[in-house]
């Protein structure tokens, strides 16, 4: 059985072609796969529109998320008490202080990384959009 016809008004009847390379034609495609279009709507989408918007599902382990989260918050508790110990007039050391001026450091270079990875959580599950171009 033939496909149906489409009306001469909605047929796309006009042919453009251009080159791409290697790379750029597996871009593009693999880019159509993402966003569930055929290469050729996607490519006539991002001309008219500008952009494809392409939804990813991310799933998370929230509650491992969330025991890192209070762990961090545990390690800044001592981190705290260990400064409050130095304001009383404890015993300094410059390689203590520098060791710990490190590990507060390595502490927030870690939390932003487990930010990044986790997005901000609205749900069990999250849809990002990215835009495409």
């Amino acid at each position: 059985m033939a496909r149906p016809k489409k009306e001469k008004e909605l047929a796309s009847s006009h042919l453009i072609a251009f080159r791409l390379t290697d790379v750029e034609y597996d871009l593009v495609t693999r880019m159509a796969q993402e966003a569930g279009l055929s290469t050729s709507a996607y490519i006539r989408k991002l001309l008219l529109e500008g952009n494809v918007n392409i939804t990813y599902e991310v799933v998370a382990d929230v509650s491992a998320l969330q025991k890192l989260t209070a762990e961090f918050g545990k390690i800044g508790g001592n981190l705290n008490q260990i400064a409050r110990y130095f304001h009383m007039g404890g015993i300094r050391s410059k390689a203590m202080q520098d060791e710990i001026h490190e590990c507060i450091s390595q502490i927030f270079d870690m939390r932003k990384e487990i930010a990044k990875m986790a997005g901000n959580y609205h749900g069990s599950v999250e849809t990002h959009r990215k835009q495409k171009h």
